[in-house]
Order: C-alpha cells, then structure tokens, then sequence
C-alpha cells in the first residue's frame, strides 16, 4: 500500500501486520485526549498510526512520551520509521515485544493514557497469513482482557484507558471492565450508515468511578456522503476533510 498521508505526517504502510485502518484512525481522532496528558501508551501499535495521532493532538502542550508497543518485529520496525520520519520523533517510542514482555521490562512506568485498536476475531476463521493473523485475533494472546488488566496496574489514578472494538463486545467488555475495577466514562457508537446498526465502538475507561456516562452516535456516511460530524472529526488529519 506504500505510503500513506494525513496533514501532518506520513505512514510507511508495507510491512506492518496491520495497515492503516478506519477504525485505528477513529480511535486516534475520537478518544479523550487531555492537555494534561505526558505519558502513553499505544498496544498493538501497527504502523504506529495512532500514537502519531495522539502525538499531533498533543502538540504545543507542554513535554510528553509516547510509547508503543508491537509483538510483530516488521510492524515495530515500520512504526519506529514512521516516528523518526514525524515532527514528534523525540516524543515516541517504539518497542518490539508481547505485552508480558514489555510490562516485565517497563516495571516502574505510569501513563495517563493507555489506547489500543486490539484484535477482536475469537471465533472466526483465522486469517491465512500468520502475522496478519496475529494482529486481528485474539487467539494469539493480546485481548481486551488482557489489556484491561495491564492498565489497572499501569494507570495513573485519574488515568484512562481507550479502545475501539466491534459493538457485539460491549456487553462484555464493560463486563470485564467492571470486574477489574475501571469504570466505563464514555462510549461512542460508530454506524456507517443510519440505518444500520453500530458496528465498532469506542469505549473509555477510568479508574475513577463515574456519576454518569457519555453516550454517543457517530455516523460516517449518510446519503453517499460523508456526514459533517465525521468530517469535523478527522479533519485535522485527513487529508480529504
């Protein structure tokens, strides 16, 4: 797939595992972002498209770190380029690991805000490529709740946690949110189209127990088009908007 190009930087998209996605560009644009952010963490970075998202939005906002993490040796790679190539090269950080791996390595380290875009396919038919296998089904070991676990114990007390996954995991997800101590803040629904049912959301945890939650509809397309809610959400970063 070559290159691609938002506004402000370019992805390398050939040998990560992964390539740019819909759903890891509604998570970099869509999840809570606070100024007072410094520490993240990207799981299950790919390309590193998301982290470079969250590095744009951060911008201008005082010293921050952001690292990633990636299992899949070319993805890691690829994603260690795509910083060194971005205005925010001294700001990221990638690491070639599993998710044990790095959280043995990186005992003492604590973020503000920890994201991911994580394989979601449990009982579906694998993928015939291994790798690309490995980044879309959980299977392979990294799954939401694994995730889940990780960040109760590596955020912050006012941290979060955001994930995009497809909308039939809800009820599970928050499920295991909740025995696990993180309290859902915010969700938002993602429809292609208004007549169709949500497809993916993108579901926001905290560590602090919420009076109420943030409950939302995002609907891409409407009529052929893209609907001005998407456009106002991607337009600093796509470079159609």
């Amino acid at each position: 797939m070559g290159v691609f190009r938002f506004k402000r930087f370019e992805v390398f998209n050939e040998r990560s595992a992964m390539k740019v996605n819909t759903d890891g560009v509604l998570l970099g644009a869509a999840m809570t972002v606070r100024p007072t952010d410094r520490n993240l963490l990207d799981i299950g970075t790919g390309t590193g498209t998301i982290a470079l998202m969250a590095a744009q939005r951060l911008e201008g906002l005082g010293s921050m770190n952001i690292h990633a993490v990636d299992i899949d040796e070319a993805s890691a790679t690829e994603a260690g380029e795509n910083f060194m190539n971005s205005p925010w090269a001294d700001n990221l950080t990638v690491h070639h690991a599993s998710l044990g791996e790095f959280a043995s390595e990186e005992t003492d380290r604590k973020y503000d805000l920890i994201f991911s875009n994580p394989p979601y396919f449990e009982d579906s038919l694998n993928a015939p490529e291994e790798r690309r296998n490995n980044a879309r089904h959980t299977s392979t070991g990294l799954s939401y709740r694994e995730i889940i676990e990780f960040a109760t114990e590596r955020l912050n007390e006012d941290g979060r946690l955001a994930l995009v996954l497809p909308a039939d995991t809800e009820n599970a997800l928050c499920r295991y949110a909740r025995m696990n101590g993180m309290h859902l803040f915010r969700i938002l629904r993602i429809k292609t189209v208004p007549r169709k049912d949500p497809s993916r959301i993108i579901a926001e945890f905290s560590m602090v127990r919420q009076d109420s939650v943030d409950d939302d509809v995002l609907i891409i397309q409407n009529e052929g088009k893209y609907t001005q809610e998407y456009l106002s959400l991607i337009q600093d970063f796509y470079l159609f908007a």
